[in-house]
């Protein structure tokens, strides 16, 4: 099954590699990390999605909160979040295939030159997979870059 776990971490040198060790020494490949800043200066947040056993992935997340960086912990994946991953795709076809893709899809075109085009898509993971096959019909990916995901759990519902 899919996980997806956030969390804040201290800004420290090594914080990221004694996380990302503990899933490695776990027998678990992270399928997609991302991390960044956030409005605290002192604190990063990450995402991680693996793929695992449900009780195995449960016990890594309770191993990984005892970690001195670690502020806050919690998987995510069936709580009500908002998850997005950029794409950057380098395509060679004609501007009216790729325009036609970005038209469909909400894309965004960054440059272009004869029939060479860089395109930008946000959206779910699924979203960009479909994007990227679109672009695939439309000619021929001669590079791409993705992201990996970013999620943060939704706002509690007030009456």
């Amino acid at each position: 099954m899919r996980h997806l776990i956030s969390m804040l971490l201290q800004n420290e040198a090594g914080a990221l590699a004694r996380v990302a060790g503990l899933f490695a020494s776990r027998g678990y490949n992270i399928e997609s990390l991302t991390v960044a800043a956030t409005h605290d200066v002192d604190a990063s947040r990450l995402t991680l999605v693996v793929f695992g056993d449900d009780a195995v992935v449960e016990q890594i997340i309770k191993q990984t909160a005892k970690l001195v960086d670690v502020i806050e912990i919690a998987e995510i994946t069936r709580r009500e979040h908002v998850e997005r991953e950029l794409l950057v795709a380098h395509v060679e076809a004609s501007a009216g295939a790729v325009d036609a893709c970005l038209a469909q899809f909400g894309g965004r075109l960054l440059q272009r030159a004869g029939n060479q085009s860089v395109a930008e898509f946000t959206g779910r993971a699924d979203e960009v997979d479909a994007f990227l096959d679109a672009l695939r019909l439309a000619g021929e990916i001669v590079d791409h870059a993705r992201s990996g995901i970013a999620a943060i759990e939704r706002p509690l519902a007030t009456a």
